[in-house]
């Protein structure tokens, strides 16, 4: 019996040591005290520009990928206005469509394969502008334990008491964005060929090959330019705290994150034609779609240089089966300022 019950204790010792340590973690756990320095979410820098080293976009009609620059401005607690540009580095890195033209398409030289550019300036009024009692986390430090030490070390995290500021929106904006499309695929995706891209006689693009009889294979390429319109919804949480902690470093978040969704319709939607051998062809024969949707995400800092990060998804209008895209992006540096230079001045 003295037996089966020491084999026993020893199979269930290993089981039982994570539970004992975990509980000694939790009896370890010191309590810490702090004194808020400020926690004042409405006094945030009206105004952030912001240049991106690196964009992502896998896009249905043109994976690409570049840099750009966004700017941001707040109005007091009743709108807010963005503007964005962005585009491709070069065709190599990364402009899928364009490089695949430069090296494969038959046509004439007047079809120069298009830069991917995108344009967007919007802006947002502030439904909703008010601020609650909420909590942040925050990590734990000591200079002593940098490097290795703070590598190997488990960050203790404290949870204090703050206003957050939120803010519900509804948006309005426009966007244009140029590219270059692969027809082929597109035709193909649609059910079509290039007979079904007509020139004014009525004649598809099938040539003969001069040597042989049969009807050439042409890679065809062409621009599609789109203008469109976006109106949708937006919510955004704003944090500005700061504490200081006993035996601590100062903790901080500054935190504006806003996540929105809008609907996108295409007032203007234009897919060059394609000359080949002097002649112009049609590609009216491609189906288009107007309509799209995205959801998204922008976060940023409220400090003087700092960073932010930004993603979609959604469906833009574009060739018809070929308007999914999932974009990232990411802007350092970021200036942010409140744009008040005043100082007061008072005579001797």
């Amino acid at each position: 019996m003295n037996n089966s019950m020491n084999r026993f204790l020893i199979f269930c010792l290993p089981l039982l040591l994570p539970f004992s340590m975990v509980a000694q973690a939790n009896k370890e756990k010191p309590a810490v005290t702090y004194e808020e320095l400020y926690d004042e979410p409405y006094s945030v820098n009206k105004f952030f520009i912001g240049f991106q080293p690196l964009y992502g976009e896998l896009f249905a009609t043109n994976a690409n990928a570049g840099f750009g620059v966004e700017a941001s401005y707040y109005y007091k607690d009743k709108l807010d206005f963005k503007a964005h540009f962005r585009k491709t580095y070069s065709s190599n890195f990364f402009d899928f469509n364009r490089q695949a033209a430069l090296d494969n398409s038959d046509l004439d030289f007047t079809n120069k394969p298009q830069i991917f550019n995108y344009f967007e300036l919007g802006g947002t009024y502030h439904i909703k502008d008010f601020d609650e009692a909420g909590k942040t986390k925050m990590v734990l430090y000591k200079k002593s334990l940098r490097g290795n030490k703070w590598a190997a070390n488990v960050p203790l995290r404290a949870e204090v008491p703050c206003k957050v500021r939120k803010i519900y929106g509804v948006r309005l904006g426009g966007i244009h964005w140029k590219s270059t499309v692969d027809l082929n695929r597109a035709l193909k995706e649609q059910g079509l060929t290039n007979a079904d891209l007509v020139n004014n006689n009525g004649e598809g693009l099938l040539p003969i090959n001069p040597i042989t009889g049969a009807v050439r294979n042409v890679a065809v390429f062409s621009n599609l330019s789109t203008t469109n319109i976006y109106i949708g919804g937006s919510a955004a949480w704003f944090r500005n705290v700061a504490v200081s902690f006993e035996k601590y470093e100062e903790g901080l978040d500054d935190g504006l994150l806003t996540l929105f969704f809008d609907v996108i319709f295409a007032p203007g939607l234009t897919l060059d034609p394609v000359t080949y051998l002097g002649q112009d062809y049609a590609t009216n024969a491609v189906k288009t779609s107007s309509f799209g949707f995205r959801a998204g995400i922008d976060g940023k800092f409220n400090r003087t240089m700092s960073w932010s990060y930004g993603g979609e998804v959604g469906i833009r209008p574009s060739i018809a089966g070929q308007g999914f895209y999932i974009m990232f992006k990411i802007a350092f540096p970021v200036f942010g300022t409140n744009l008040d230079y005043k100082v007061e001045s008072f005579g001797k």
